[in-house]
Formats: structure tokens, sequence, C-alpha cells
């Protein structure tokens, strides 16, 4: 009689807020497509603790319903992350883990990372050697400490190696296999929501974006919690404005600190129309019929590369610089004059063409699920010997 084989243990694959959920996505789908099928585990911390539109989202990518939501919700950094850690230590108890997959820079890519790497499970980090050099982002300190702990780094950009062997990581831990949100963004390009359906919806007139329009989203705790930084950033966006209709998808925090610095009313403007948080699929339609992109966000700027549509960064520095080297992103800061200068020249000589980066072509994550095979299939085989 045949003795029942012992069932491989999940790849565990954590998501925490939404920048996430796009990165994840195309990689559970290859798991489970490769040729030999990789369990996963989908784990949520719940860092995005907004469950409406984390079930968009989800909906969105066509990602599935995780496996566990640990629930942790809003905290200071310190609080959430360690929140993390104490909720997601009994989940490897519990299921077990082949590795823990984390991805990008949040919070809980780095206290997941913590606890697998003090027991002894494999940690891979999706986006990894990514670098601001600007370490009062919180984010900066994740990527860091997140490449320090991983076994295995997979790269959206060969820069980001020089940036590992700087920091003393081993060449042969990283590994270039291009960029997982793109594969999401080509994956659901044909399903973006039309611009035009989108404000219909919202009770807005589309009319008002017929002869173009912008984006703008704006979170940044540097950009948008001191008056003194976002009262000029929207006097900037009203001058803009007065020249090209600008779709304004506030972000929670955004609106809490206008209406906290009593700077809401500056929104006030016909050349303005602002909208909640939207959906993938809604902000996918919007950035790709768009002449011109202001953000302070990190996917964004990769999104609209790939997507050849000009993108003003309201930051002094980026983790992604083949976005301004390559694409179509250029680094504006957050002094009003030189937003409205650089806007100026996109309305006026159509922005930065650049073009799309070295595998940046929507089979990222057939990459990872290959390579993580192999490799997981060879340590475990040196471990058995």
């Amino acid at each position: 009689m045949n003795a029942t084989a012992t069932p491989v243990a999940p790849i565990v694959c954590v998501v925490g807020a939404r920048p996430n959920y796009m990165k994840i996505a195309p990689i559970i789908r290859a798991f489970a497509q490769h040729a030999t099928p990789l369990p996963a585990l989908l784990v949520h911390t719940g860092q995005h603790y907004d469950p409406a539109m984390k079930d968009r989202l989800f909906a969105d990518l066509e990602l599935p319903d995780p496996d566990v939501n640990l629930a942790v919700g809003s905290g200071s950094h310190a609080v959430q992350t360690a929140e993390v850690m104490k909720r997601f230590e009994p989940v490897l108890d519990e299921h077990g883990a082949r590795a823990v997959l984390v991805v990008g820079d949040v919070n809980s890519t780095l206290a997941c990372a913590l606890v697998a790497a003090k027991r002894h499970i494999p940690v891979v980090h999706v986006e990894s050697g990514l670098r601001s050099n600007d370490r009062k982002m919180p984010e900066e300190i994740n990527r860091i400490l997140t490449d320090q702990l991983s076994d295995v780094l997979y790269t959206t950009e060969r820069s980001a190696h020089d940036n590992l062997a700087r920091e003393g990581i081993a060449p042969e831990r990283a590994v270039f296999v291009g960029n997982v949100m793109i594969d999401s963004l080509l994956a659901s390009k044909a399903k973006a929501v039309p611009p035009a359906d989108l404000l219909a919806a919202a009770g807005l007139d589309p009319a008002r974006i017929r002869d173009g329009y912008g984006v703008v989203t704006l979170h940044r705790p540097s950009n948008v919690d001191q008056p003194e930084t976002l009262g000029p950033i929207v006097d900037a966006l009203r001058e803009i404005a007065a020249r090209l209709p600008l779709v304004f998808a506030l972000h929670p925090r955004t609106r809490s600190n206008l209406e906290r610095f009593g700077l809401d009313s500056r929104l006030d403007h016909p050349g303005f129309l602002v909208l909640p948080p939207q959906g993938y699929l809604e902000m996918l339609g919007l950035m790709a019929g768009a002449k011109l992109v202001l953000t302070d966000s990190g996917g964004i700027q990769e999104e609209t590369t790939a997507l050849g549509v000009p993108c003003l960064t309201i930051r002094d520095n980026t983790e992604r610089p083949i976005t301004v080297e390559q694409g179509t992103n250029t680094l504006v800061g957050t002094d009003p004059s030189a937003i409205l200068e650089a806007a100026a020249a996109v309305l006026d000589g159509g922005g930065k063409g650049g073009r799309v980066p070295e595998l940046w072509d929507g089979h990222t994550a057939e990459r990872i699920a290959a390579h993580l095979a192999n490799w997981l299939a060879e340590r475990e085989q040196r471990e058995a010997s």
C-alpha cells in the first residue's frame, strides 16, 4: 500500500495595501497556471482597511478572495508593523509555508518578511532594489530592510542591481524579471472604464473633458500634511485647471487635510472635476485617456510610462528612475513655479515621448513562477541530501 504523499506547503503571498493588489494578482494566476502548479495561500493583512475599496479592487483584478484576512487596520507605523507581525506568525503555524512572498514597500511587506526570516522560511521580495535615497520616506526603510531579509529578490529594472550590490547583497540573490504591475495593466486595459462613462456615473458632465483632460492624485504625507506645502500645490493645480480640466481623484487623507487647513474651498474651481478614490479599472481608463497626469504615487509613474502618457511627479526624488530616464515621467518637486513650467511644456509641446522599459511586457509573473519553482526545488533537494 502506497503511503499518502505529504501535502506541499503553500507559498504564502502577502498583500497589505492597494499598490500590492496589482502586483500579486498576476503572480497568483501564474502560480496556478505553471506547468507544475505552485500552491499559494493569499494573506491580506488589512493594512488597507476600506473593505468596499478592497473588494472592488480584487474584483477588478480578478484576484481571488484572501484565504486569510488579518484585519489589522490603521495605526502608527510601529503599531501597524507590530500588529501584522503578531497576527501573521500564527498563520505560518497553522498553514506552514514553503516560502513567504512579499511585494512592494508597505509596512506589511517588512513585517511579514521579518517574521518569515526569523522562522527560517525563505523570503521572496517582488520589486526589490528600488531606492529613492530618501530615508525620510517610511517606504524607503521598508525597502532596504526587506531586501536585506530576502533570499530571492526580483527586480523591475537593472539599476536596482547596482543598489543591491552597494548594500552588500550577493548578486546571485537578485533576478531581473521585469515589472509585474505592467502585467496587470496590459491584462486589464481592454476592460478599463471609459472616462466619459465614469464622470456620467458620478453626476459630472462628460462634455467637460471632450477636448482633453488631466488626472491628479496626491496623497503622500510630505505633500499633504502641512498647509504650507499643500496650499501652494493646490494653487498651482488651479492654474493648470484654467487651461486643462483636471480630474482629481481625492484621497481621504488629502480631503481631510484640505478641510482641516481651511483649504477645501480652493477646489471650487470650474476646471476641477473632483472624484472620490477610484477602482483600478476606473483609474486605468482615466490615465490612458489623459493628456497629462500629476501625481506623487510611485505606481502611477510606472503605469503612465507603460501607457505613454506624460507624468509630472510632485516629489523631489523617485525610487523608479527608469520612468524618468526612459519613460514619460518628469520630477517637478513641490515648487509651484516648477510644476506650472513643466505642465506648460506638456500642454504646449506634448511632453516626453519615452519608451516602454525592458521586460515591461506583460509576462513578468510567468518569469517569477518559472524561476521560483526551480529555485525552491533545488533548495529542497539540497536540504534533503
